[in-house]
């Protein structure tokens, strides 16, 4: 979500406009013209998803990296390059003809639509990502356990261990996961940072103190499918409307909700044995809303 905000900022400063074609800013790629970066931002773009896709109707589509099983664990150390990913991505949409929907017309959350704002980010300043992320927030913000670790397969001080559970020709295995390249996900979710850094973050952005009032509020609006801001969820419940963006895999996983001033957050790291087949997903979910009742009061019946 961090890594997110970085458009939003951009924009404060002059260097993006929200409303603006992407392309105008990465001719390199081609894009469709009607994709704009906010667009981008909201998972509105239409863009195949480099991870692959599920579809309402149960089907899916396999993606460009492997992200689960025996293929992902045996590959965790390679690294790939943003660049590589989206163009890889873009070719995909053969599928769909001409994407998976018009530009503006639907949601549907794609890794790539992240790989792309850290490319598109990087060409209007002029500087990495990383470079970019530690003199917006994490400078500001003091947030000295938090890390952009591009490559790095390393995790500095204590920390806890990921472990994964995949089938091997019909052997069920379970290995430590703890260090892998997260250049796989690119920026879709490849930092590490601590509980206390994510609540220190997540305070500041909503209290107001990372963004001027009225991009806050445009970062804050969500589209109507899912509710989905610019790099946020907003979620209406019955005690007042919470501010999320989850996320987790490889036996790493984050929670992360607030209250709509900042005033009260939840944020978590968790490790878990994960799998292929996604086995605890609705175990887990089940518990994170008992959580969450209990700490912002009840959801509508």
């Amino acid at each position: 979500m961090r890594r997110k905000l970085l458009g939003p900022q951009l924009v404060a400063e002059g260097k993006i406009a929200l409303d603006t074609p992407a392309v105008d800013y990465l001719p390199r790629f081609e894009l469709d013209p009607r994709i704009t970066v906010r667009m981008l931002l909201q998972h509105t773009s239409g863009i195949f998803n480099f991870t692959g896709e599920f579809y309402e109707d149960g089907t899916s589509a396999p993606g460009i990296v492997a992200w689960g099983g025996k293929e992902w664990v045996d590959n965790r150390f390679r690294t790939h390059r943003a660049d590589d990913l989206v163009r890889r991505a873009l070719a995909e949409p053969a599928r769909f003809e001409p994407a998976r929907f018009e530009p503006g017309t639907d949601w549907s959350y794609a890794n790539t639509n992240y790989a792309l704002a850290k490319l598109l980010i990087e060409a209007v300043t002029g500087h990495s990502l990383a470079e970019e992320m530690q003199r917006l927030i994490l400078g500001p913000l003091g947030l000295t356990d938090t890390v952009v670790p591009e490559t790095s397969t390393e995790i500095g001080g204590p920390h806890a261990h990921a472990y994964y559970r995949y089938d091997d020709a019909g052997v069920k295995k379970t290995v430590d996961v703890t260090e892998q390249n997260p250049s796989w996900i690119s920026s879709g979710g490849d930092m590490i940072s601590t509980s206390k850094d994510l609540h220190t973050f997540l305070s500041a952005l909503l209290s107001g103190k990372l963004l001027p009032a009225p991009l806050l509020a445009e970062m804050l609006t969500p589209e109507a499918k899912v509710g989905y801001g610019l790099g946020v969820f907003v979620q209406q419940r019955e005690n007042g409307t919470l501010i999320s963006h989850n996320g987790g895999h490889g036996g790493h996983a984050t929670l992360m909700y607030s209250t709509l001033d900042g005033t009260k957050t939840m944020t978590a790291a968790l490790n878990y044995i994960d799998d292929a087949d996604l086995s605890m997903s609705a175990t887990f979910q089940a518990a994170t809303q008992r959580l969450l009742d209990e700490v912002f009061g009840a959801a509508p019946a």
